[in-house]
């Protein structure tokens, strides 16, 4: 694997609705930073398995993965709470995981020279894609805030779900993230912590930026 020389490399992990997703978004447009939601390739063969159930094999994937696009990771569908839960369940296969690593480092170590960089958000990039990140980062948040983030969220997309059905849905994520034989959700010792409970979105990155700030001496 090529791997560009001089490049900032940002790892994030997170249990689901901790507010990764927007720090990592905001952060690589400060830097100048390829960025990449890497659960989003879970929902994406989530989707695609329960769109096209008699024709997913890994051969399906393999296609499905080569041809991503930035479009694909900003399709709404992916949010449902059905699409969630396949996605976990596939984050579980070694064979998939192992489609899904080569396409994540591959991503992490070789951004277009457009970029400074990479950062990468997800349940394993700290220790398993990038463990020579430049920074690491392990954001997370009170699982009652969590789901209501992912209430709201779902709400403005006209979801039809009660407060009390994401909370278990969150629940059950953080349970088979954490828990999950091969790569599973965990603090590495050398990742930051950062709780966003009680802090804005704005808060969190000035909070974030100064960490990194200082990390390259600007």
């Amino acid at each position: 694997m090529i791997k560009r020389k001089g490049i900032l490399k940002i790892a994030i992990d997170s249990p689901a609705a901790a507010g990764a997703g927007t720090l990592a978004k905001t952060i690589s447009k400060c830097y100048n930073l390829m960025y990449l939601d890497t659960g989003k390739i879970y929902r994406i063969i989530a989707f695609n398995k329960l769109k096209y159930p008699n024709e997913f094999n890994l051969q399906f994937i393999k296609k499905k993965i080569k041809n991503l696009k930035i479009k694909d990771f900003n399709d709404k569908k992916l949010l449902s709470d059905e699409v969630g839960t396949e996605a976990s369940l596939i984050a579980k296969r070694k064979n998939i995981r192992k489609l899904v690593y080569s396409f994540q480092t591959s991503f992490a170590y070789n951004p277009p020279k457009k970029f400074n960089g990479s950062c990468l958000d997800g349940r394993d990039i700290t220790y398993n894609i990038i463990p020579d990140a430049d920074l690491k980062f392990f954001i997370t948040a009170d699982i009652k805030t969590r789901a209501m983030r992912r209430y709201m969220e779902l709400k403005r997309l006209k979801k039809a779900l009660t407060y009390k059905e994401v909370l278990k849905s969150i629940k059950n994520r953080d349970k088979s993230d954490y828990n999950r034989r091969i790569s599973p959700l965990k603090k590495t010792k050398d990742s930051i912590l950062i709780n966003t409970t009680n802090l804005s979105k704005r808060a969190c990155f000035l909070k974030i930026k100064k960490i990194i700030d200082r990390k390259i001496n600007i």
